[in-house]
């Protein structure tokens, strides 16, 4: 089963098309005087450019330009009825949304979802879930994006020793969804694809390096360098969650001890919080416990937004731990804007407040004086816009 860039989907046939379309997903539509202008071409073959990509049903025309003097000329724009599909796997949902070429979102729905059931039992409900979205926005679908929550090879479409996806090393994503799917698709690690939400779409928009740091279930951090996913040779950078803090330090999910993650992700706040209860710390753990019989980092941040000592202390330890690996990032990378997202990030400012003293306390002054650091704003929608960009890049990139 192969990826389908297949007949019925249309063709990008040039580089200068390639521009054309990406010009006009990043900034709207646009005369074909300012599109000869912004990737100085003449005029002549802009109207050519164009009236192929029309032909193929990949641009329309959408009334006239604002004036500049003499005749309005009528502005071109990406086809309405151009459909992206992206996806968010994380370790215990999965987010299906239908956007526009500009990648607008225009369905959205999330389900809890195990990855742990495997490749075929979780793209079998990405593609239910699909077909269910597409009645309520119908169109072209030109190309499809998911992020997965471990390692990817981006280049081979595939997750690659994953810790927490049993059944899915090195199993082919890019080609089975685009056999299913019948559409070009792209693969990545699921925080790269928030990254990239952030830097189209959320609190980062336009900043060219930046660092989005998610905490979930685990911890991972995606790292935008001129305007680019930096992924390293091997897809694994920014892979955070597993530096150690300690040798002696708590079990990982990787088998590794004193990980990162194994101190501060989703998992290890719901375990904490239940030594907590069953020590008798957290009066208000203790109760979620004999009412449910297990607890959640959800529970701990209820805990401490009411006040529970305990629970405080666990986010300002996590916090400050995060902190210490988030500075040294800062340190090395020198962005422009850090960015804190996933889940487990609802804990909201008092977490923010000591992963900020923690950095700025750490690193050089002058790569954190003009440093902000904020929680996204686009919740769980920074994956699937993402996903989607990676997608039309795709979809907008020469044939070959």
């Amino acid at each position: 089963m192969s990826t389908a860039s297949t007949s019925e989907h249309p063709m990008v046939e040039t580089r200068h098309q390639t521009q054309l379309l990406t010009l006009l997903r990043d900034e709207g539509p646009m005369s074909r005087v300012e599109l000869g202008e912004r990737l100085e071409l003449p005029r002549a073959r802009v109207g050519a450019e164009v009236a192929r990509l029309a032909e193929v049903g990949l641009v329309e025309t959408a009334g006239p330009s604002a004036s500049r003097g003499g005749r309005r000329s009528t502005l071109v724009r990406l086809a309405g009825d151009l459909r992206v599909l992206s996806v968010d796997v994380g370790a215990t949902s999965v987010g299906v949304a239908l956007t526009d070429a500009s990648c607008e979102v225009l369905v959205h729905t999330v389900e809890d979802c195990d990855v742990r059931q495997g490749p075929h039992a979780v793209l079998k409900r990405v593609v239910a879930l699909a077909e269910k979205i597409r009645e309520e926005a119908p169109g072209k679908l030109i190309a499809a994006g998911i992020g997965l929550p471990g390692p990817v090879s981006f280049a081979e479409g595939m997750a690659v020793a994953p810790p927490i996806m049993p059944g899915w090393d090195r199993f082919s994503v890019r080609d089975h969804l685009g056999g299913l799917l019948r559409c070009p698709v792209t693969v990545d690690n699921d925080v790269n694809s928030m990254a990239l939400g952030e830097r189209h779409a959320g609190v980062a928009r336009s900043i060219d390096d930046l660092v989005f740091v998610k905490i979930g279930t685990g911890i991972g951090c995606g790292i935008v360098l001129g305007g680019k996913v930096y992924r390293g040779v091997a897809g694994t950078a920014g892979d955070i969650g597993h530096i150690r803090l300690d040798d002696y330090g708590p079990t990982c999910a990787c088998g590794e001890t004193g990980c990162l993650e194994a101190y501060f992700g989703g998992a290890a706040l719901a375990r904490d919080g239940l030594t907590l209860a069953r020590s008798g710390r957290s009066a208000y753990l203790a109760d979620v416990v004999a009412d449910r019989g297990a607890i959640t980092a959800a529970d701990v941040g209820r805990a401490a937004a009411s006040g529970d000592f305990g629970a405080v202390n666990l986010i300002r330890d996590g916090g400050r731990r995060l902190g210490q690996v988030v500075a040294s990032l800062v340190s090395f990378v020198n962005p422009g804007m850090v960015v804190i997202g996933g889940g487990v990030a609802q804990l909201g400012h008092q977490l923010l407040a000591e992963i900020r003293s923690s950095v700025y306390r750490r690193s050089l002054p002058l790569a954190t004086g003009n440093l902000p650091i904020v929680l996204s704003e686009l919740g769980d929608t920074a994956g699937v816009i993402g996903a989607a960009w990676s997608a039309t890049d795709r979809a907008f990139t020469l044939s070959s």
